[in-house]
């Protein structure tokens, strides 16, 4: 048996025994376990994974590569750099623009990036490390996206960047957002983490409507793959551009910060390893080890991309069905909606949503949830609700230095009371749907 029959027979065994015990179990029955979010799998992503093992390449490879390129292909993106998570590619789209190269637009200590207290924390965290000041912009309900009228309050001669993730798959106005950018300059990195698949109607100079996925309108977009996204490849995330000087630096930041381009394992990439000279190093040092920026090394192994070119396949898919899932819980809710505020998309938006935000009347969130959670449903909080108020802010609040707030946060503080959110993710069955309805109405009489 020659070795490549023998990788065959291996992956067809494997493929074998996801199918036998790795079966989905789709009936159910009130008061069985409803997760919010969870994997959607088969065999596919099981051989791949053993596929990628049997390489025994243990780092970027042909998978990641692969995963690149197509995903790439599906966003309509020029440049895609697979990391190691969704927080990763946050950390690396905002460092990539405090390089050096970008001259007198790149951001320094002291600047000031425009974002939102209400969502993930590591869409803020980066700003702060990097001892730039968070500038913080209310969210408006039942959107629970950036309030842009604000966004010209919190301007400053200061503003350097917008910072800021799309919620639970619903688009900010990104039509709002680019067209405030571009009139003072300003950098866009759109954290896509939570809408991966979301799409906007936009207009050009013209006039001219078209439509671009979320992620690709700003200079940067990132995305997360961790287990409850709309893929996953168990951690790992992404960063994209058009951009090539972008992509250069992010690459570089994603690598050690290194000069050199070659990829993990292959040499003399560029055929120009031994005969330049780089700062003060001598002439004909090896450009491998040759460092253009503080880096770090935020690649994601190639076993995780396999994992993630199995799941690029179903994605279309996962897409639809959480639009699906999302459609079917507002209407069997729409009975209720004077009691409670249902989410809304983006006005020329198709969002492929993460989940299903509800506000309630204030002081009824506790009974509501403890309700759902009783019956074996799981919620989830809108993220931090209103980060400023964490204990991680704590020395700054005593301060009163480290971030601005433009106008009040008074949205995102009713959030933080008053709002949560369910899933509505691709293993989601409509008996599942309609038994988180059947409870959230029980829940409001």
């Amino acid at each position: 048996m020659t070795e490549q029959e023998k990788r065959q027979q291996i992956l067809n065994e494997v493929a074998e025994y996801c199918r036998e015990f790795h079966k989905v179990n789709t009936d159910f029955k009130e008061g069985d376990r409803i997760n919010y979010a969870g994997r959607v799998y088969d065999e596919k992503e099981m051989v791949n994974l053993v596929d990628s093992a049997l390489d025994f390449w243990l780092t970027a490879g042909r998978y990641t590569e692969q995963f690149e390129k197509q995903l790439g292909e599906y966003l309509g993106i020029r440049y895609v750099s697979l990391v190691n998570s969704g927080s990763s590619a946050n950390l690396l789209a905002f460092m990539t623009l405090t390089s050096p190269l970008l001259g007198e637009k790149r951001v320094k200590p002291g600047d000031e990036v425009i974002t939102v207290a209400c969502g993930f924390p590591t869409t803020v965290t980066p700003i702060i490390q990097y001892g730039a000041v968070p500038v913080f912009c209310d969210v408006t309900i039942p959107q629970y996206n950036i309030d842009v009228e604000q966004l010209e309050q919190a301007l400053s001669e200061k503003t350097r960047a917008v910072m800021i993730a799309h919620t639970l798959g619903n688009p900010f106005d990104l039509q709002t957002v680019r067209e405030f950018c571009d009139k003072y300059d300003l950098w866009l990195i759109e954290d896509n983490c939570d809408a991966l698949g979301s799409r906007v109607k936009l207009r050009d100079a013209q006039g001219n409507e078209y439509w671009k996925y979320t992620g690709t309108v700003g200079d940067i977009g990132t995305s997360s793959f961790y287990p409850p996204h709309h893929l996953t490849m168990g951690e790992g995330g992404a960063v994209y551009t058009n951009d090539p000087l972008l992509h250069k630096i992010a690459r570089s930041m994603r690598d050690w910060g290194r000069d050199c381009i070659c990829p993990p394992g292959r040499d003399n990439y560029c055929g120009h390893r031994f005969d330049k000279q780089y700062g003060e190093l001598p002439t004909g040092y090896d450009h491998k080890y040759v460092y253009s920026h503080f880096g770090y090394n935020l690649k994601a192994t190639d076993m995780q991309a396999a994992v993630g070119c199995a799941q690029l396949e179903k994605f279309p898919g996962f897409v639809k069905q959480r639009k699906d899932n999302w459609r079917r819980l507002w209407i069997a809710l729409s009975p209720v909606n004077d009691r409670i505020k249902l989410p809304k998309a983006l006005p020329d938006s198709d969002p492929s949503w993460f989940g299903f935000m509800i506000t309630v009347p204030h002081g009824m969130r506790e009974s509501v949830v403890a309700h759902l959670e009783e019956n074996n449903i799981q919620t989830r909080m809108l993220f931090a609700g209103n980060l400023t108020r964490h204990p991680c802010f704590d020395e700054m609040r005593k301060s009163g230095t480290g971030y601005r707030i433009a106008g009040t946060l008074e949205n995102t503080d009713r959030i933080m009371k008053d709002s949560f959110w369910v899933g509505v993710y691709p293993g989601m069955t409509e008996a599942k749907i309609d038994f988180i309805a059947k409870c959230i109405k029980e829940a409001m009489v």
